[in-house]
């Protein structure tokens, strides 16, 4: 779908410029703009290969494991449904704790890992479950403490001061994740209120 919307924004962009004649300021535009992007494209892997390398650092020393035991209890009281001990809790705590500390590339695997478990204890095969809903709400609204890719961006635009955005990005991304959660709660209650039986037994 968002590939037809491309399709049709460039399209559309073209028989536009042509109609009013201003394809000579659109073709330079799409030159500039495709020079701009390898730039920032260079630009990035730089700083993106550093960071990279401290995540690894950052795993080997153990640093991410010790960060995931300090998590593990407050994930499990969001998944109370899940045993502490099964491979699902882990692979969801060192997901957590890799995006926390800004690891994206680290997180990714174990997220696919956590998806795959929680799909072992999914009753409905065909539908997500309550835990998967949880897991990608919080996921996706997750607490970033080292917004990296932001940072590496900034650089590559030649930002004058490219971690003011640390500050902002912390505090956003945890109301962001308090919203995931409180909002994952109500849905849940939602849920459980509309297929639970009626007190009298009535229909």
């Amino acid at each position: 779908m968002v590939n037809v919307v491309w399709l049709v924004l460039i399209v559309g962009g073209i028989i536009v410029s042509g109609l009013h004649h201003t394809m000579l300021p659109v073709t330079q535009a799409v030159v500039t703009g495709t020079e701009k992007a390898v730039e920032v494209a260079f630009g990035f892997i730089g700083i993106l290969t550093l960071w990279l390398g401290m995540a690894r650092i950052a795993e080997e020393s153990g640093l991410m494991r010790a960060f995931a035991r300090f998590l593990a209890p407050i994930v499990s009281r969001l998944f109370p449904g899940i045993p502490a001990n099964h491979p699902a809790m882990g692979n969801m705590v060192m997901n957590m704790a890799a995006n926390i500390l800004g690891m994206g590339s680290a997180a990714t695997p174990f997220g696919l890992k956590a998806m795959e478990e929680l799909q072992k204890l999914n009753d409905v095969k065909d539908r997500a479950s309550a835990n998967m809903i949880t897991f990608l709400a919080i996921n996706t609204a997750s607490i970033n403490l080292v917004p990296a890719t932001v940072i590496a961006l900034r650089v590559a635009a030649n930002s004058k001061d490219p971690t003011t955005i640390v500050g902002p990005t912390i505090i956003a991304t945890c109301f962001s994740t308090l919203v995931a959660v409180v909002a994952d709660r109500i849905f849940r209650r939602m849920s459980r209120d509309d297929t639970a039986p009626p007190p009298d037994g009535g229909v």
